[in-house]
């Protein structure tokens, strides 16, 4: 695995940088004609895991389904709470759930250290960009083998995308290619918003590790920079 590597805080100009990534293919299982590639955002001449934005993003404006099939707004539900957001969907064959399980194996050693109090408001949002598919039952399912405390949701692709765009995330429609594959074009990056600003202060690209991850949370339940 990679070590952890100095955090660095960028420039408001620099931010754009940051946010217009370029894609590139993150891979494909097999030749199986029905499963799905994520062309996803990648961060070149960098190893950094964690980003400290100058001027952070606000929160957007989404009021989606979670799996539940209940509404659910972004805003209002995460309100002074501590807050990862990451885009993505179920049928990703690697970038997406790896994230996710580094994310939710950092939560269990962290919560290994610290009171449950400090935990509660945490709140972990996984939202789809993948809507047509991923409905609520089977975003519910497939959180359940990685985090079932974990908010998935879905939606309207037009409001997830929006929504995305204001956090600097980008994402396409998926398409299906003549070989019966799905793709989805997407950012990667997971933003953390501070749970005294409800800003969003700190980006993660997908070379995040578990260990990172675990080592930054208690500074972001807290609001503090990692």
């Amino acid at each position: 695995m990679r070590t952890n590597s100095p955090k660095k805080t960028y420039a408001a100009a620099a931010l754009l940088a940051v946010a217009a990534l370029t894609l590139s293919a993150c891979g494909s299982s097999g030749d199986d004609a029905n499963a799905s590639v994520a062309e996803v955002s990648e961060e070149s001449g960098t190893t950094k895991a964690a980003t400290v934005l100058d001027k952070p993003f606000e929160k957007p404006d989404l009021v989606l389904t979670d799996t539940e099939g209940k509404s659910y707004d972004f805003r209002k539900e995460t309100e002074g709470k501590p807050t990862l957001i990451y885009f993505g969907y179920t049928n990703c064959p690697d970038v997406c759930p790896l994230t996710m399980n580094n994310i939710a194996v950092a939560e269990k050693e962290v919560s290994k250290k610290l009171p449950k109090s400090e935990l509660a408001n945490l709140r972990i949002v996984f939202v789809t960009t993948d809507p047509e598919r991923d409905t609520p039952k089977a975003l519910g399912e497939w959180l359940k083998g990685i985090d079932p405390d974990v908010v998935g949701l879905t939606g309207d692709f037009d409001t997830i995308q929006a929504g995305a765009r204001t956090v600097g995330i980008s994402i396409d429609p998926p398409t299906k290619g003549k070989d019966g594959k799905v793709t989805s074009m997407h950012g990667t990056q997971v933003i953390a918003f501070s749970p005294k600003t409800d800003g969003g202060y700190v980006l993660y690209g997908e070379d995040a590790t578990v260990e990172d991850y675990t080592k930054d949370l208690p500074k972001l339940l807290k609001g503090e920079n990692p």
